[in-house]
């Protein structure tokens, strides 16, 4: 399968398809994967959020209470990751509750950054928090239902680390799975190649068989789309043969045409004495050489393109050694031949009866 081969074009194309199109949905997956993990992290978080909410607000209270514990303890480890804070969205540099695991620490907020909230007044984000760890951050603005109150900063953060690990355990996966089906997808793609270009080495060794005489026509059945190929080719092998007919037929009627008239010329120069009539047989003897010369080279000249031309060389040397037995016999000449049985001439059998036969008569002689 060279690089100029239909099946190296065809095998080249499909893998790099499939290399384009394999790393483009991995991508796609793992981009949906983490979108799908940060909505369970976020799910989470929102929980702690509204728990928050719950126990910080009171009715008729114009600012948040001090929240109770909010059933984790990890919100009580110093620098767990997980963290909570409440802050006034006006007007205020510290926050007016955080949880234990902050220390003398605040969060970074989203809308501190400018991120403007959703429908719901929350946003979501990642943000550098204590002890540089990578923070998903919840934050909703509430109001109390106090009389003049004011809006606050709910917030709530969790450890991105974890998104982090299933997403990086999610890839090692993917990419092995997606390794496994590229390689799949490119053996495939070798084999399918391979067994669909099949009818087409098939033609080529008929095409071997016809143009050394083991066979006359492409035969066998064929795939739909290369059947019509099949026909064609059968049709000119055909038509070869019929124009190598045709000119066989009209080298013979020109060699006649022209020998006759000239048989009649040296036959009446003949008759005659004298340096003319010496003179035309001399060149209707030369014509009539010059004739047979290229009357022969036009012969040979419309054989030279047929495809199945060969011939049994064995039973050519079996008839010419019986002629010249008969021809020859009284002499003592005694003809051995060993020959190999499958031994092919390329060409037609008139000519190899001259070739050979003028060969093994001048040996006899």
């Amino acid at each position: 399968m060279g690089p100029k081969s239909l099946a190296f074009r065809l095998f080249i194309s499909s893998a790099v398809w499939t290399l384009v199109v394999i790393p483009i949905a991995a991508i796609l997956l793992v981009s949906l994967y983490r979108q799908a993990i940060e909505r369970n992290f976020d799910a989470r978080l929102n929980v702690y959020l509204t728990s928050l909410v719950a126990s910080t607000t009171g009715e008729g209270e114009a600012s948040p209470q001090e929240p109770a514990n909010l059933g984790a303890p990890i919100f009580t480890i110093p620098f767990s990751g997980w963290y909570w804070q409440i802050k006034p969205l006006q007007g205020a540099e510290r926050p007016l509750y955080i949880s234990d695991s902050l220390l003398d620490q605040q969060l970074e907020l989203p809308s501190g950054s400018g991120l403007p909230p959703d429908d719901t007044l929350t946003r979501r984000s990642y943000a550098e928090g204590p002890d540089d760890q990578n923070l998903r951050i919840v934050e909703r603005e509430i109001r109390t239902a106090g009389p003049g109150s004011a809006p606050y900063s709910y917030a709530v953060a969790g450890d991105a680390a974890e998104i982090d690990d299933d997403l990086a355990a999610f890839t090692t996966m993917l990419i092995l799975a997606l390794a496994l089906l590229g390689l799949g997808l490119v053996a495939g793609t070798f084999f399918q190649v391979r067994f669909g270009l099949l009818p087409l080495r098939v033609i080529r060794e008929d095409l071997a068989s016809i143009r050394s005489g083991d066979a006359e026509s492409l035969e066998g059945e064929l795939p739909d789309e290369i059947r019509p190929l099949q026909q064609e080719l059968n049709a000119l092998i055909q038509s070869n043969r019929e124009i190598v007919d045709r000119a066989r037929t009209h080298v013979g009627n020109l060699a006649h045409a022209l020998k006759t008239p000239l048989s009649v010329i040296s036959n009446e120069a003949r008759t005659h004495k004298g340096a003319l009539s010496d003179k035309v047989v001399e060149q209707a003897e030369i014509m009539r050489t010059q004739i047979t010369h290229h009357l022969d080279r036009a012969r040979v000249a419309a054989r030279s393109g047929v495809i199945d031309d060969t011939t049994d060389v064995v039973p050519v040397l079996e008839a010419l050694r019986r002629t010249l037995d008969r021809i020859y016999g009284e002499r003592g000449i005694k003809i051995e031949m060993a020959p190999s049985p499958d031994l092919k001439f390329q060409g037609e059998k008139q000519d190899f009866e001259e070739m050979v036969g003028n060969l093994m008569d001048n040996a006899c002689k």
